[in-house]
């Protein structure tokens, strides 16, 4: 089992896949870490010795901010377009997609499951009539 930067890579999993899995590495950024440490992109971790794995995680340590530090970067520019009221950040306090994206059909993964909203029908909006209290429909009509 063997562990960078706090992450516990897949033992089975090629190198090339299971650097990935680090957050603020991604296919490109991988090419280049493995060049730089010296180590084949098609072995396996459990192939790895722990000198690679050093030589890796030293690699990322000096040329990338990653998990925890890169997560502040991305909040606290968030929290940033919130603060000055631009539209993005109104996007994001509001839960909308920011970039552009359309919400009248699609969004579902920002917007949450569907909630039907529409017209009830004469018998419906009386059964839901008769189920309410007295002293509230009263009120109501006041």
């Amino acid at each position: 089992m063997a562990r960078i930067l706090g992450i516990v890579l897949p033992d089975n999993a090629r190198i090339a896949y299971a650097l990935t899995l680090v957050y603020g590495i991604g296919w490109s950024n991988v090419r280049t870490v493995l060049d730089q440490a010296g180590v084949d992109q098609s072995k396996r971790v459990n192939q790895l010795g722990e000198e690679e794995l050093r030589k890796i995680s030293q690699v990322i340590e000096k040329n990338y901010k990653v998990e925890g530090d890169l997560r502040e970067i991305v909040n606290e520019n968030i929290k940033r377009l919130k603060e000055i009221g631009i539209y993005r950040g109104v996007r994001h306090m509001h839960g909308l997609p920011v970039r552009g994206q359309r919400t009248r059909r699609n969004a579902r993964t920002k917007r949450g499951k569907r909630k039907t909203v529409g017209a009830l029908k004469k018998e419906a909006w009386a059964k839901m009539e008769q189920q309410k209290p007295p002293a509230a429909s009263a009120s109501q009509s006041s």
